[in-house]
């Protein structure tokens, strides 16, 4: 049982761990045309997820991987019920992947706005998509003794899940504004600044009523527990920290908010992996649901050395991009403008990049955004 409950906390890290670090650039992805208004300030944004959006996803594949691996009932039951949305989910990756590797592919307007449309529409999506399916494992689907789902389409779309998936989607958006006000310069940080503080103050309500509901859903009694009450206190604190001009602290409370959050609905779940509307006995639980001692153990030497050396990684590579994205300068009065005479910020042109999608190296304390090419890994 000891193996049993450390692989359902590793893979609650896990996706935790992915809505942290991919909840700022989703984010990033659906905001970059309200906070660049040329082409210039939305490769700015862009550019400064350049680096990291692929690493991201690779928490995602681990969590799925940990599942099937440890859980394989779980797995089994959750993908088959939600397989039509789980289609959706790999649909928007695709199209985020392919703005974000063809979108500087041409200088063509209508093929960068088109590419742009289908990066917004993607990162919206998927806070959405995956906090429905989070969420129906929480509230529970129709399904048999056998593990079977008995619904249909319609039966995913439960109150609850939804709630879910419109609370990750506002964390997700106030996510990627703190983050661009911390990453760039010019009218991009200027617009992703007064972003963020509205973005946070109309996630308030919808922590507020997800920590609510997931406090009832899990039936342990009236008091919430302190996962529930943080996120609400952090969602709270990050707006005030934008109030105060405390950009790097906002930034910080809403990937809190984000962590306390996913992290109390696995907390409510548990002993459960996936409850049952039709009868509480054919509830798939970490018990039930769970790989043999052997493969559980196999899994557990080879997390333990490879997990630390995967996360180290990641963080160097955050340290080496470190640094902000140097955008287009704001015009006197705090407006954006457009890069023009002696007060444009620096930009190589000579030799001119290809149009590729390789991120600024960013590994000094600022990087320039330079006049092609769109930020990938």
């Amino acid at each position: 049982m000891g193996l049993q409950i450390f692989w359902f906390i590793v893979i609650a890290f896990f996706w935790t761990g992915f809505f942290i670090l991919e909840g700022f650039d989703l984010g990033v992805g659906a905001m970059h045309m309200v906070v660049g208004k040329t082409d210039i300030e939305r490769r700015v944004a862009i550019n400064s997820i350049g680096p990291f959006w692929d690493g991201n996803e690779v928490w995602l594949i681990v969590a799925g991987a940990g599942m099937f691996a440890a859980f394989p009932n779980w797995y089994a039951s959750m993908f088959s019920a939600l397989y039509l949305a789980l289609m959706l989910v790999i649909l928007a990756l695709i199209i985020r992947g392919l703005s974000f590797e063809y979108r500087g592919k041409v200088t063509s307007p209508r093929w960068r706005a088109t590419w742009s449309w289908l990066l917004t529409t993607g990162s919206v999506l998927l806070p959405v998509l995956f906090g429905v399916a989070l969420g129906d494992l929480l509230h529970g689907l129709p399904i048999d003794k056998n593990g079977d789902y008995t619904g249909s389409f319609i039966d995913l779309l439960q109150p609850y899940g939804l709630w879910v998936g419109v609370t990750l989607l506002a964390i997700t958006l106030a996510h990627g504004a703190m983050y661009l006000s911390i990453k760039t310069t010019g009218t991009v940080q200027q617009r992703s600044q007064r972003l963020a503080g509205t973005l946070s103050w109309i996630a308030v309500p919808f922590v507020v009523g997800f920590a609510i509901w997931t406090h009832i859903l899990s039936g342990r009694g009236v008091i919430p527990g302190f996962l529930n009450i943080a996120a609400i206190l952090l969602v709270i604190g990050a707006a005030w920290a934008v109030r105060e001009g405390h950009g790097g602290w906002g930034f910080a409370a809403t990937t809190a908010t984000m962590g306390a959050s996913v992290a109390s609905l696995f907390v409510a779940l548990y002993p459960n992996v996936f409850v049952s509307t039709t009868n509480k006995s054919y509830n798939i639980t970490v018990a039930n649901s769970a790989s043999g001692s052997y493969a559980l153990t196999t899994m557990t030497v080879v997390a333990v050395i490879f997990a630390p050396l995967v996360i180290a990684y990641q963080a160097w590579s955050y340290h080496v991009f470190r640094g902000r994205i140097k955008g287009p300068a704001a015009a006197a009065g705090g407006a954006g403008a457009a890069p023009t005479g002696p007060s444009a910020p620096e930009i190589a042109t000579s030799p001119p990049a290809p149009e590729t999608d390789t991120a600024p190296a960013a590994s000094g304390p600022e990087t320039q955004a330079g006049p092609t090419g769109d930020g990938a890994a």
